[in-house]
């Protein structure tokens, strides 16, 4: 019965939109981490799992999406500090990537509406 599965998802892969957005996006942000590997991650996301690390406040403030509403942590800052959101990740108009691209629209709202986009 699993095949049956498999021709399904053939079908679906051969009907679906086509767009390369997630492919230009993968290089893009490989090649943004790679341009500055010596920035620090961010305390409040590091794990703490040691007395000491708690001590060097690893991982305080850090803020679970899946608790916060609609399971975003709107304004939380996953980047190093003065590095810049890379936007690397261009949905196409076309297939569900106009609905990806409304979604992220709206991420980016609550974000500012939160004052730290």
């Amino acid at each position: 019965e699993g095949e049956l599965a498999l021709a399904e998802c053939v079908v679906y892969l051969a009907v679906a939109p086509k767009s390369n957005a997630v492919y230009k996006s993968f290089n893009a942000a490989r090649a943004f981490v790679r341009q500055d590997v010596t920035r620090p991650v961010p305390l409040h996301l590091r794990n703490a799992p040691t007395r000491l690390m708690k001590e060097l406040d690893y991982g305080k403030g850090y803020r679970y999406a899946h608790d916060e509403e609609g399971a975003f942590a709107a304004g939380e800052r996953y980047l190093p500090e003065g590095m810049a959101e890379p936007g690397v990740y261009q949905p196409v108009p076309r297939g569900l990537e106009i609905k990806i691209g409304e979604k992220m629209a709206e991420l980016r709202r609550r974000n500012r509406d939160a004052g730290k986009a």
